[in-house]
């Protein structure tokens, strides 16, 4: 990698350093990031990318270049192509479990990478440690020609109100499929059945990977439980409230509800 021009997908915090060009923005592409006076705090290989080798790297406070900005990686989902979009996420998740898996959780000595696969070790204990993924479930549940939405609140986003689909994490020792029946009877205190499975989507931002289910109502009134959700309700293709974003898992379950509606 000596003169070897590599894609730099390195990350302040959540926001990624990208080059200015006359119609947008690239992703550096440089042998090293010294060359624009970056001291990386760790670097991490991610792959090849049309035959190129792509890093991710923690970036620590640092002068940006006048042709360079740091973006936070949600503004740039359209804007990037989608094969650079899906590496700068793996970068983001990676780059987050290596500065947080730094040291053995079992007796605290530091950690070394394994040279053949993507884990981490403890040379004094042996505990092993590979990247973190939280499984989570998010589902579309319909009743006639109505579909269940709740009100969420995203601090990370401004704060912004919108509704959306349920979700929730998988607990130890359920089934997916348990996990739709018990999130949904939680947060709104309905029934549902004849679940199906829709698609998944890694989610870097909170290092989870999301798996979507379509489900039916069952049974039950829609009582929410004033914690996740403070607000529920049914909703018709031709009347749906806020949103989110196209980015989401969540939108393209909504997607599905409205398109398959207009039949």
């Amino acid at each position: 990698m000596k003169n070897e021009c590599v894609q730099w997908f390195a990350f302040y915090k959540d926001r990624l350093l990208l080059t200015r060009e006359k119609d947008g923005f690239t992703i550096p592409c440089m042998p090293k990031l010294s060359n624009i006076g970056a001291n990386p705090v760790r670097t991490q290989y991610l792959g090849l990318l049309n035959n190129r080798a792509c890093f991710s790297a923690e970036l620590s406070d640092m002068s940006i270049p006048e042709d360079m900005l740091l973006e936070p990686l949600r503004n740039l989902f359209g804007l990037l192509n989608e094969e650079e979009y899906a590496m700068a996420g793996t970068g983001l998740q990676i780059v987050n479990w290596d500065k947080t898996h730094q040291y053995c959780g079992q007796c605290g000595a530091g950690l070394k990478n394994k040279e053949d696969e993507r884990a981490k070790y403890c040379p004094a204990c042996g505990l092993l440690n590979y990247p973190r993924i939280s499984p989570a479930i998010i589902a579309a549940v319909v009743k006639e020609d109505c579909l269940l939405l709740a009100l969420r609140y995203a601090p990370t986003l401004g704060g912004i109100s919108f509704y959306s689909v349920l979700s929730g994490y998988v607990e130890p020792g359920e089934t997916l499929e348990q996990c739709v029946h018990r999130e949904v009877r939680e947060e709104v205190g309905i029934e549902v059945k004849n679940i199906r499975y829709f698609g998944s989507q890694p989610w870097p931002f909170s290092g989870s990977l999301m798996v979507g289910f379509t489900a039916d109502y069952a049974g039950g009134d829609i009582v929410p439980d004033n914690k996740e959700v403070t607000q529920a309700g049914w909703f018709r293709a031709d009347n749906l409230p806020h949103i989110p974003g196209k980015i989401s898992l969540s939108r393209k379950l909504i997607d599905w509800f409205s398109q398959n509606s207009r039949q």
